[in-house]
C-alpha cells in the first residue's frame, strides 16, 4: 500500500486529509437520525468516544498533556477506560452481553468487535499515529454508513454485508499493522516508549500517563517503591536481569556479538529498574526495542500482555474479545496474514537477524482473575480452531526463518506488585533476595540430582493427600554417560530465580495422571486440574472450575492445549527453590506466585514444545562439561520431515508444590529405585541445604 505514494510527504498529506474527512464525518452522526434504533444509541456513543481520542491526540501534539497536573492527568486517564471498567462493563457495548442483548445476537457481536477494535485508538492517539487512527475512524463510518443505507432505503442491515466489511478491513490493513508490529521488535528508531523511559523525570509520576495505558495505585506505588530504593538496588534488580541475558547467550553456545537489539517487555511502575537496564544493554551493544502489548485484532488480545503494558482495567473485557477472529477468520484469511507476515519479514530481514530476542520482567500479586464464559463472545468453530492451529504453526515456522532460534536468547524475571497486600515492601525485598541467590550453591546440589537422575531408564512421580498425581518419565538413553547428561542444570540465566533441573523427555512410555487441586496459569485459576498422558501425548483432561465435564474441557483447551487436540509432554523437571516455596507459605502468596518462580517450587510439567524449541540442533552443554543430549522428543525431530507437526508454539507449566508431593524416585538400569523427595523433602544425599529453608 506504501507503494502507492510517491514519498513520504504525499502519504502524510493524504492521511491528514482522510483524517480531517473521517472526523468531520464522525461529528456528524450525533446530530443525525438515519438509522433506526437501538443502533443509533451505539454510533452516537461511538462517535462520541472517538471524538475523545481526537481531542486526546491536539493535547498529546501541543505538549498539552505535560502541562497537566497529577490530578487532572488521573481524571482523562480514567475517562478513557472507565466504560470497561468492572463497575461499568454491565451496560457497556464492549461487553458482548449488553451489545447482544440491546442489538440482537448476531450484529450485536459484530458491534461489540467494533467498539473493540476502535479502543485501539487511544495507543494511536498518545503515538500521533495517525495512520492507525484513520484506519479505525474509516472503519466506524464505513459500518455507519451500511445502517444509514438501509434506514434511507426502510429495510435491516444486512448481517453479511456488515461482516464483509471488518472482514476486508482485517485483509486490508494486515500487511500494514504487520509491517510496522515487527518494526517495532526489530527496529530501534521506534523508540516511543523508550523516550518516556530515558527523557523523563521519574520522580514525578506524571510520566506514568504519558503511555497511554491504564493506570492504578498498582502502578503508582510501585513507581514511588523504586523511586525510594537504594540506586544499588536498582542497579542489582537490572544487572540481574541483563546478565541472565548475556549468560543466556553464553550457555547457549550463541554470539551475543552478532546481535544489535533486544526487546524488553515489563509491566509500568518499574521504570527506574528499565532505564538502568537500557544502559546497561547499550554497553553491551544492545539498543532496546519496547513495544506495546497487543490491544487490536492484528495484534491479537489477551489476558497475559506481551510488551510493555499498564494495569488491565478488565481483563473479563480482554476475555470476552479474545477470539473475535472467529467473525472474519477463514482460510483465504490465513494465507493472506501469512503473506504479509513474510513481505514484513522481507523488508525488516537485516534487523531482524541482528535481533537477540526478549527480556521480559513479569509482575505478581494482582488479584485472582476467574472468567466468566459468555455464550454472547465469539467462538471460534471446530474448523476456525484448525485453521488457528495451522496459522500458528506455520506463522512460528516463518519467524524462524528470519529470527533463528538457534542464535537468539531472552531472559525473565518477575517482582510483586503493590495489590499483593499489605506486606508488600517485605514481600519485595525477599523477592529481590530470591532472585540474586548464590547460584553456585544450587548449581553444585542440583549437579547432585542430575548425577543421580542421569543413572536412570525412568523417574516415577507420585502426589500426597488431595494430589493424584502418578507419572512415568522416561528419560533418553546416554550413549555415552561420561560425556553426556539428560538434565540441564539451570541457574540464574534465562529464566531466574535459579533452581531447576530439566529435560525433554521421551514420550514413548510417558505416561500416567498429572494433578494439581488449585495453579494459576497464565493469570487463569485452574481448580482440581488434571490431564492424562499416554506416550508422552495428552490423551485426556478437565478441571473442577465448572458445572458442567463440557465447559471444563472446553477451557482446558482454549487455554492449555490452545485448540490444540493434544499436546506432547515437552519438558520434566524438578524445581529445588524451596527458599521460594517457603517465602511464598511465609506471605500466604502460592496462589500469585507467577509460572517463572511457582516452577521452581516443585517437580514440572510442560505440555507443548520442549524448552530447545527452534534450536534443538545447538550443541549445549552443563557447567560439568557434559552435553545435554535431550534436547528433542519424537515430535520435535518431525521439523526434518514437515515442520508444520514438530511445533505448536506454547509450552505451559505446571507445578505440583512440595506440599502436594508424595515420592519422586528414579528407576536406575540396574533395578534400583532411588529417592530424591520423599513426603515433600530433598532425601537424596547431598541435598539436605534444600530442606533448610523449611525449618
Amino acid at each position: 500500500m506504501e507503494d502507492f505514494y510517491s514519498n513520504e510527504q504525499d502519504k502524510d498529506d493524504w492521511e491528514m486529509e482522510r483524517y480531517a474527512l473521517a472526523l468531520e464525518r464522525i461529528r456528524e452522526i450525533p446530530n443525525e437520525s438515519m438509522c433506526a434504533e437501538p443502533f443509533c444509541a451505539f454510533f452516537n456513543k461511538m462517535s462520541s468516544f472517538a471524538v475523545k481520542l481526537h481531542e486526546t491526540w491536539l493535547l498529546v501534539e501541543s505538549g498539552g498533556l505535560r502541562e497537566m497536573s497529577l490530578s487532572q492527568l488521573q481524571l482523562q486517564n480514567r475517562e478513557l477506560y472507565e466504560d470497561i471498567l468492572p463497575e461499568h462493563y454491565g451496560e457497556s457495548y464492549a461487553n458482548p452481553d449488553y451489545a447482544v442483548n440491546c442489538l440482537g445476537e448476531s450484529m450485536g457481536r459484530m458491534l461489540s468487535f467494533l467498539y473493540a477494535e476502535l479502543r485501539g485508538l487511544i495507543p494511536a492517539a498518545y503515538e500521533q499515529n495517525r495512520s492507525a487512527m484513520v484506519i479505525r475512524m474509516e472503519l466506524l463510518l464505513e459500518v455507519y454508513q451500511a445502517f444509514v443505507c438501509a434506514g434511507q432505503e426502510e429495510t435491516c442491515v444486512e448481517e453479511e454485508s456488515v461482516r464483509q466489511i471488518l472482514y476486508w478491513y482485517v485483509s486490508d490493513y494486515y500487511e500494514t499493522e504487520s509491517a510496522e508490529r515487527i518494526a517495532q521488535l526489530v527496529c530501534a528508531d521506534r523508540d516511543f516508549a523508550r523516550r518516556i523511559i530515558m527523557e523523563s523525570d521519574l520522580s514525578d509520576l506524571r510520566y506514568l500517563y504519558y503511555f497511554g495505558e491504564y493506570i492504578t495505585d498498582n502502578e503508582l506505588e510501585t513507581a514511588r517503591h523504586l523511586n525510594g530504593l537504594p540506586e544499588e538496588r536498582i542497579r542489582l534488580m537490572a544487572d540481574t536481569c541483563t546478565e541472565g541475558y548475556r549468560i543466556g547467550f553464553e550457555v547457549g553456545n550463541k554470539d551475543l556479538s552478532l546481535k544489535r537489539t533486544v526487546n524488553i517487555r515489563y509491566h509500568l511502575g518499574f521504570e527506574q529498574m528499565i532505564r538502568q537496564a537500557i544502559l546497561n544493554f547499550d554497553r553491551m551493544g544492545l539498543q532496546s526495542t519496547i513495544y506495546r502489548a497487543g490491544s487490536n485484532i492484528f495484534q491479537g488480545r489477551s489476558v497475559s500482555k506481551n510488551g510493555f503494558s499498564g494495569a488491565n482495567p478488565n481483563k473479563q473485557f480482554d476475555y470476552d474479545h479474545k477470539e473475535d477472529q472467529a467473525l472474519v477468520l477463514d482460510k483465504l484469511l490465513t494465507e493472506r496474514k501469512l503473506e504479509c507476515m513474510k513481505n514484513a519479514y522481507e523488508r525488516w530481514q537485516k534487523e531482524a537477524a541482528e535481533h537477540g530476542g526478549p527480556a521480559v520482567v513479569e509482575i505478581f500479586g494482582e488479584k485472582p482473575f476467574v472468567p466468566e464464559t459468555k455464550k454472547s463472545a465469539c467462538k471460534l468453530s471446530e474448523k476456525q480452531q484448525k485453521l488457528s492451529v495451522e496459522y500458528g504453526s506455520r506463522a512460528g515456522a516463518l519467524q524462524n526463518q528470519y529470527l533463528k532460534g538457534e542464535e537468539r536468547s531472552f531472559t525473565i524475571i518477575a517482582f510483586p506488585v503493590p495489590d499483593i497486600g499489605s506486606q508488600y515492601a517485605e514481600i519485595f525485598d525477599d523477592i529481590v533476595r530470591i532472585n540474586t541467590l548464590d547460584y553456585k550453591r544450587y548449581q553444585r546440589i542440583q549437579q547432585i540430582i542430575i548425577d543421580t537422575l542421569d543413572l536412570g531408564l525412568t523417574v516415577k512421580v507420585k502426589g500426597r493427600g488431595a494430589n493424584r498425581t502418578d507419572m512415568t518419565v522416561r528419560l533418553h538413553e546416554l550413549q555415552e554417560p561420561a560425556k553426556q547428561t539428560n538434565f540441564e542444570n539451570c541457574v540464574a540465566d534465562v529464566n531466574i530465580p535459579v533452581g531447576e533441573v530439566f529435560t525433554s523427555p521421551v514420550l514413548q512410555g510417558t505416561e500416567g495422571l498429572l494433578h494439581v487441586t488449585r495453579v494459576f496459569l497464565n493469570e487463569l485459576e485452574y481448580k482440581d486440574i488434571w490431564l492424562r498422558f499416554q506416550d508422552g501425548m495428552v490423551v485426556d483432561y478437565g478441571c473442577g472450575n465448572f458445572p458442567t465435564a463440557e465447559e471444563n474441557r472446553k477451557y482446558i483447551k482454549d487455554n492449555v492445549l490452545y485448540h490444540h487436540d493434544t499436546l506432547p509432554i515437552g519438558e520434566f523437571a524438578i524445581g529445588t527453590n524451596t527458599t521460594a516455596y517457603v517465602a511464598a507459605r511465609k506471605y500466604g502468596i502460592e496462589d500469585k506466585l507467577p509460572i517463572l518462580i511457582a516452577e521452581k517450587t516443585g517437580p514440572h510439567f510442560a505440555v507443548g514444545d520442549t524448552c530447545y524449541s527452534h534450536a534443538e540442533d545447538v550443541k549445549v552443554y552443563n557447567p560439568d562439561g557434559k552435553e545435554i543430549i535431550a534436547r528433542d522428543n519424537e515430535v520435535s525431530v518431525l521439523r526434518d520431515t514437515d515442520v508444520s507437526k514438530a511445533y505448536f508454539q506454547c509450552h505451559t507449566d505446571i507445578t505440583i508444590p512440595y506440599d502436594e508431593l508424595g515420592r519422586l524416585s528414579v528407576l536406575t538400569r540396574t533395578g534400583e529405585e532411588i529417592c530424591i523427595i520423599q513426603d515433600g523433602q530433598f532425601v537424596l544425599p547431598g541435598c539436605e541445604e534444600l530442606n533448610r529453608a523449611f525449618r
